[in-house]
């Protein structure tokens, strides 16, 4: 009699048997449903693989082929795909089917352990080998339908290269027919040029002159801005800082009077007149303007005459150039030299010297020393000192004179470009009339050399 055996977890007694056959069952449907899975998996990769594959060489022969072919090829693939996913859903309906059956064999204990394995392997084998018959068929399907394509394929190129070569060949057709019709049109006008030349000549003619009369305008334009470009010269840029002086001083002192010496009258370009809070004449200043390259040898000297004539107390000669001899501001053989960045302080220092100096003679009328007090003090240290004082003051009044001479450096050249342009257009002109005469010597009219000859000619002085 058999022992029964007790499960220590639930209490449940069982024959050996039935244990060792439940774990034998158990065993098998475990490898049978891993079995079945790995296979599964396998050829869903290798169907899915391949149906990729074959959908991309389709589309890729699809787009190179007649769109109609290969849209209804491309159809065909699909249905024929959905086909295959039928039958491979009907093998995993057998398969389930399969499962169940596996499930009902428990009621059979006593045959299973002889019949379990043997179905087992007959279905494995069945289902293999249905695998491998969809396998082959649609292999065989995807090459015929390959071949298809490149047959296809191969017969559209070589109708393009049919084509390629007649468009090729109706090309030099055409372009001999060109040709032929280009010489015949030539022939012609060049006949009817002929006919025409003779009523063209008195047009011509009138054209000549008219562009004689334009490159003669042209020319009196570039010597007119020449001309007027050259006029920027030192007499221009003096006059221009003569008027900025006057207006200096005017603003910077409203109760002096400032007068202009007229052009051609002996003495100083400007005079100023100091005058207290009370209107009362303090004494004179009397300033040169000089902006020249070189400092003249003789300014000092005329300029000194000229403060003994006009009864002035200090002269002051405003020059872009200083004497050799001097870097900076400085009084020199009794003159003050100074630039223009430097006048209005050395203005507000001469001035207030000449106030105190007035003051103190209206105050010693009997001494008579006010000129040696007036030298004493301008040629004293605390003079120069309130003067370097005042002069770190105004440094950036130069700066801005700087950018004010660069920027008529930059308009200079901008009207030297203009310049250029205009003689540039009138090579232009000259080169269109000698075009329209045939030859260069068909109208000499020498005036861009005569052009080039005076700029030589300037060059030289």
């Amino acid at each position: 009699m058999a022992t029964d055996i007790k499960c220590p977890s639930c209490g449940h007694q069982f024959e050996p048997n039935d244990a060792i056959r439940e774990e034998v069952e158990k065993e098998l449907r475990l490898k049978a449903a891993d079995w079945q899975r790995k296979k599964n998996e396998e050829f869903q990769v290798k169907l899915e693989d391949e149906r990729k594959r074959m959908q991309q060489t389709m589309e890729e022969n699809i787009r190179k082929s007649v769109a109609g072919d290969f849209e209804n090829k491309l159809l065909l693939l699909e249905q024929n795909n959905k086909d295959k996913e039928e039958k491979l859903k009907t093998a995993r309906q057998k398969e389930l089917e399969y499962l169940k059956k596996e499930q009902d064999l428990k009621t059979r204990e006593e045959e299973l352990e002889l019949t379990l394995e043997k179905k087992v392997s007959l279905e494995r084998d069945k289902h293999l080998e249905e695998i491998r018959k969809i396998e082959a068929k649609t292999k065989k399907e995807n090459e015929e339908a390959l071949k298809t394509a490149r047959e296809k394929e191969i017969e559209y190129l070589r109708l393009e290269q049919e084509l390629k070569t007649k468009a090729e060949e109706l090309d030099l057709t055409v372009q001999k027919k060109l040709q032929q019709e280009r010489e015949r049109l030539s022939e012609e006008l060049r006949k009817i040029e002929e006919q025409k030349v003779a009523a063209r000549e008195n047009e011509f003619q009138l054209r000549v002159k008219e562009l004689e009369k334009q490159l003669e305008d042209q020319k009196k334009l570039a010597d007119e801005m020449r001309r007027k470009a050259e006029q920027g010269s030192t007499q221009l840029q003096g006059e221009i800082q003569e008027l900025a002086l006057e207006e200096l001083l005017r603003t910077a002192f409203p109760f002096d009077v400032i007068a202009e010496v007229g052009k051609g009258v002996r003495g100083a370009d400007c005079i100023q007149t100091v005058r207290n809070n009370a209107g009362m004449e303090c004494g004179r200043i009397i300033y040169e303007s000089k902006r020249t390259n070189n400092f003249g040898g003789d300014w000092i000297e005329k300029l000194k005459a000229d403060m003994r004539s006009l009864g002035a107390d200090v002269a002051v000669i405003v020059t872009r150039t200083m004497p050799r001899d001097m870097e900076g501001f400085g009084l020199k053989d009794g003159v003050w030299i100074c630039s223009f960045s430097e006048v209005k302080a050395l203005s507000v220092v001469l001035r207030d010297s000449i106030m105190r100096i007035s003051t103190a003679v209206r105050n010693n009328e009997n001494k008579g020393e006010k000129m040696h007090m007036l030298y004493d003090y301008l040629t004293s240290n605390e003079f120069a000192e309130q003067w370097k004082a005042i002069r770190e003051g105004f440094l950036s009044m130069k700066i801005s004179i700087q950018k004010e001479r660069d920027a008529m450096e930059k308009l200079w050249k901008t009207r030297e470009k203009q310049l250029e342009k205009v003689l540039l257009n009138a090579t232009h002109i000259r080169g269109s009339i000698e075009g329209i005469a045939g030859m260069e010597s068909a109208v000499d009219l020498h005036l861009l050399d005569d052009v080039e000859e005076t700029n030589e000619d300037d060059q030289a002085h």
